[in-house]
């Protein structure tokens, strides 16, 4: 039932992430209206209690908070460019993937119409929407999310205003992306060495968990404190250790019959940080090539 104190939201785009979303906010009691293109994802959400809008005018009538989870910005612009006459003094929560760009661009045509705007990542899968420990990153208004945090916990109660540029929440989101795609890519690797014995994945899969835990992560961390300090010096592993590392990593996945492609582009990064004569620092370092590409 939906609790007369708490903001009226509505929420635009129901795929499985936009439908967890409106499923979040009913469980918290908001009453929640739910549009879509196609009016036949709405079923079980009305079934639980939500309001179908008949169309996005009625969406956007019924709600103050509008959550937007679409496909790109520009399906975002499709769907409410026709109602953005009725958008002033509502505010918007875009959480549709982008790059920085677009979401300064977002920013500043809400400010046009006279809406409120925040853009917002969400740093999980549809599953966990709604769980204190849940991450989303937003940046745009300040006084707007301030204003709306509570409503926007809802969500995760991990809510975090990253900045009054709206970009920078999409920078975040990517980053943190960067590094879960090629730590699985690497994973995939590794497994696919194994794999080339007859080794199961599960087999090496504890070990890699050890690995991550007791290794890399401090490592993670520490490169981190070099990066901000730009000092890479070092008592332990070193770039030309790494450098010919990479080297019999690469010469092993092509004797194991499975593609090396993965480990290239990072054989080559120390091969260089080491021709530009800092091989003795620490593997850091190789952030200085990635910085300034040639």
């Amino acid at each position: 039932m939906a609790d007369a104190n708490r903001a009226p939201v509505s929420v635009l785009g129901l795929g499985m992430m936009g439908a967890a979303l409106a499923g979040a906010y009913l469980k918290a009691g908001h009453r929640t209206t739910v549009w879509n293109r196609s009016a036949g994802k709405a079923d079980a959400l009305v079934e639980q209690g939500a309001v179908r809008a008949d169309d996005v005018a009625a969406a956007v009538a019924a709600g103050d908070i509008l959550v937007i989870c679409v496909v790109d910005y520009d399906a975002m612009y499709t769907i409410l460019d026709p109602v953005k006459d009725s958008l002033s003094g509502k505010v918007i929560v875009n959480l549709t993937s982008g790059v920085p760009e677009d979401a300064r661009n977002a920013a500043k045509w809400a400010d046009e119409i006279g809406a409120e705007y925040l853009d917002g990542y969400i740093m999980t899968v549809p599953p966990a929407v709604g769980l204190p420990q849940t991450l989303l990153f937003y940046g745009g208004s300040q006084a707007t999310f301030e204003a709306h945090e509570s409503t926007l916990k809802v969500l995760g109660g991990n809510s975090v205003f990253l900045g009054t540029d709206a970009g920078i929440a999409s920078l975040y989101d990517l980053a943190l992306l960067g590094i879960l795609w090629s730590s699985l890519a690497s994973a995939l690797h590794g497994y696919a060495l194994v794999g080339s014995e007859k080794v199961p994945a599960a087999a090496l899969a504890p070990y890699a968990e050890a690995w991550i835990t007791n290794v890399v992560l401090p490592s993670v961390k520490g490169a981190a404190q070099m990066v901000d300090a730009g000092q890479y010096g070092t008592a332990f592993s070193t770039t030309d250790l790494n450098a010919v590392g990479l080297v019999k990593l690469v010469e092993a996945s092509k004797a194991q019959g499975i593609r090396p492609d993965l480990m290239i582009p990072i054989r080559d990064f120390l091969a260089k940080r080491v021709a530009d004569g800092h091989g003795d620092e620490a593997i850091a370092g190789m952030i200085e090539v990635i910085k300034n590409p040639e």
